[in-house]
C-alpha cells in the first residue's frame, strides 16, 4: 500500500469515526426523549478505481425501529382509545341513573312513591302524606327529564368532541404529509433524515388512539397511511376528513333520519358503524356508537320506564272517576300519552296538574280521584291503595330492550342500571386487555430503545479506532519527514 492510500485510509477512518462518536452522544443524550429513537451508522468501503481515495464512507444513518412493534402498539392504542370512550360514557350514564342506595336515584324514586303511597293508605286523612305523595311523584319526573337532559347532553358532547377528533386527524395528516416532503428532500440531498423521521413518527403516534393505522413504506424515506378498515389517509397526498357538528340534538334526531352529520373521506360519505366501517376501532368510532347507538339506546329505556309508569296508572280500572281520553296520574306533558309518542316521553313526563295544589288542583284528588269535583270521605283509602297495587304489580315491559319478564315499576328502573353496569362490565374487561397489550408493548419498544451501558461501551471502541487512525497518521508524517530529510 502506497503512503498516499494509508493517509488516505486513516483520514477517513479519522472523519468516520469523529460522526460515529458524535452519534452515540447523541444516543446517550436522548435515551429518555420521548419519540427519539436510536441511531446507527451505515458504513461502507470505499475502493481505488472508483474516483475516490481508498478508505471507508458513512454511507447513512439507520433508525433502529421495530415496525412490527410499532405498528401493532399503535393499533392497540386504538383499541384502548375505543374502550375508553365508551367507558366514559358508561361512567357518566351510571352516575346519572344512581346506584339503588342512593334516594336521589331512579330506583331510589320509585321506592319513594311505593312507600309514599303505602303511608297515605294508612292515613288518608293526613295530608302531609298525601302530598308526600306529591313530592315523590314529582321525584321520579325530575328525575327521568333531567336523565332524558343529560342524554342528550352526551350525544352532544360526542358530536363536538367528533368535530374537534376530525380537526385533530386532518391537522395531523397534513403534518405527516408536510414531513414526508421534508425527508425526500432531506434524502435526495444525502442529508440525515433522522430528526424528521422522529418528528413524523411521533404526530402518526398522536393520531393513533383516534383511528387505527397502518404504515406503508414508499420511496425516498416517504411513507403511506391506511386504516385497518381500507380508507387511504395518506398516500403522497393527505386525505381530507369531512365532519359537521349540529348545534342542538333531541330525541328525535338520528343520522339515519339526516339530523345529524356522518363522515367524509375526500368527499365520500364513508360508513360510521359496523365491521365494515373504514374507520372502526379508535376513539372516533366510539364517539358515533355513543352519539347514534349507546345513547339513543339508555335514551330508549328511560322512554320505557316512562311508559311504564305513566300506564299503570292511565287504566281506566285504577281510577275510575276519570274522564274518558283524560291522564292518569302522570302526564305526557298535561296530555294523555299515545303509544306511538313514546320517543322522548322521558322528558315530557309530569304529574297531572289536578292533584298539584301550586297548579290549582287538588291533594284529596289523590284519595277521592282525578275526576272529583269535590272531596269526598277522608277515611276512604281504597283508590290510594289502587294506585299502590297499580305502581307495585309486576307486569311484563311493553317496550324496551328489557327481557320479558314481568316486574314492578322499582324492577324495571333498577333493571336500567343492571343493563347499564352489565354493558360497563364487558367494556371494562376489554379495555383492561387493550391496555395491558399497550403497556406491554410499549415496553417492548423501550426495551430496543437506547442502551446506555452498550453505546458507553460503543464509544471505548470508537475511542480506540480514533487513536488507531491517528497513531498512523502520526507515523506517516514520521515517515515524510525522514524522506524529506534524505
Amino acid at each position: 500500500m502506497s503512503i498516499t492510500g494509508a493517509l488516505s485510509n486513516a483520514l477517513s477512518g479519522l472523519t468516520v469515526q469523529a460522526r460515529a462518536a458524535e452519534l452515540v452522544s447523541s444516543n446517550v443524550a436522548n435515551a429518555t426523549t420521548q419519540g427519539y429513537v436510536k441511531r446507527e451508522l451505515d458504513l461502507a468501503p470505499r475502493y481505488l478505481g472508483d474516483g475516490s481515495p481508498a478508505g471507508v464512507k458513512v454511507v447513512g444513518v439507520t433508525r433502529d425501529v421495530d415496525m412490527i412493534t410499532l405498528q401493532s402498539r399503535r393499533l392497540a392504542d386504538a383499541a384502548v382509545g375505543h374502550d375508553r370512550t365508551l367507558s366514559e360514557f358508561y361512567d357518566k350514564l351510571e352516575t346519572m341513573i344512581g346506584t339503588p342506595d342512593q334516594e336521589a336515584s331512579l330506583s331510589g324514586r320509585m321506592d319513594a312513591l311505593e312507600t309514599a303511597l303505602v303511608e297515605a293508605a294508612s292515613r288518608p286523612d293526613n295530608e302531609a302524606r298525601l302530598s308526600a305523595v306529591l313530592a315523590a311523584a314529582n321525584g321520579i319526573t325530575r328525575h327521568l327529564k333531567e336523565s332524558s337532559d343529560s342524554v342528550q347532553s352526551l350525544r352532544m358532547a360526542a358530536d363536538q368532541e367528533i368535530a374537534g377528533q376530525v380537526q385533530l386527524l386532518n391537522d395531523g395528516l397534513g403534518r405527516v404529509q408536510a414531513l414526508n416532503y421534508q425527508i425526500k428532500e432531506a434524502v435526495s440531498r444525502g442529508h440525515d433524515s433522522s430528526a424528521l423521521m422522529d418528528m413524523r413518527q411521533q404526530a402518526i403516534d398522536g393520531l393513533s388512539s383516534i383511528v387505527p393505522l397502518k404504515q406503508v413504506e414508499r420511496d425516498h424515506g416517504m411513507v403511506a397511511l391506511y386504516t385497518t378498515g381500507g380508507a387511504i389517509m395518506l398516500d403522497g397526498k393527505a386525505a381530507q376528513v369531512g365532519f359537521t357538528a349540529v348545534g342542538v340534538i333531541v330525541p328525535e334526531m338520528t343520522y339515519e333520519g339526516g339530523a345529524l352529520g356522518g363522515l367524509t373521506i375526500n368527499g365520500n360519505t364513508v360508513r360510521i358503524d359496523g365491521a365494515f366501517s373504514p374507520v372502526k376501532g379508535g376513539s372516533l368510532a366510539a364517539l358515533f356508537e355513543v352519539r347514534d347507538d349507546l345513547a339513543v339506546k339508555a335514551q330508549t329505556r328511560l322512554d320505557a320506564v316512562a311508559r311504564d309508569v305513566v300506564e299503570r296508572f292511565q287504566d281506566p280500572a285504577v281510577d275510575p272517576t276519570r274522564a274518558t281520553g283524560d291522564p292518569g296520574l302522570f302526564t305526557d306533558a298535561g296530555n294523555i300519552f299515545a303509544p306511538a309518542d313514546e320517543l322522548g316521553l322521558a322528558g315530557r313526563l309530569t304529574v297531572n296538574a289536578r292533584v298539584d295544589p301550586r297548579q290549582g288542583g287538588a291533594l284529596w284528588r289523590l284519595r277521592d280521584g282525578l275526576g272529583a269535583a269535590t272531596a269526598g270521605d277522608v277515611g276512604n283509602s281504597t283508590l290510594i291503595q289502587d294506585l299502590s297495587v297499580a305502581f307495585t304489580k309486576e307486569q311484563v315491559p311493553v317496550s324496551g330492550d328489557f327481557l320479558g319478564a314481568a316486574r314492578s315499576a322499582s324492577g324495571l328502573a333498577a333493571d336500567v342500571l343492571s343493563l347499564a353496569y352489565a354493558e360497563h362490565a364487558r367494556v371494562e374487561g376489554s379495555l383492561a386487555y387493550n391496555a395491558s397489550e399497550a403497556d406491554a408493548l410499549k415496553a417492548q419498544e423501550l426495551s430496543s430503545g437506547v442502551d446506555t451501558d452498550a453505546e458507553m461501551q460503543k464509544l471505548m471502541l470508537i475511542e480506540q479506532a480514533y487513536a488507531a487512525n491517528a497513531k498512523v497518521i502520526q507515523t506517516i508524517g514520521d515517515l515524510m519527514d525522514a524522506l524529506m530529510r534524505m
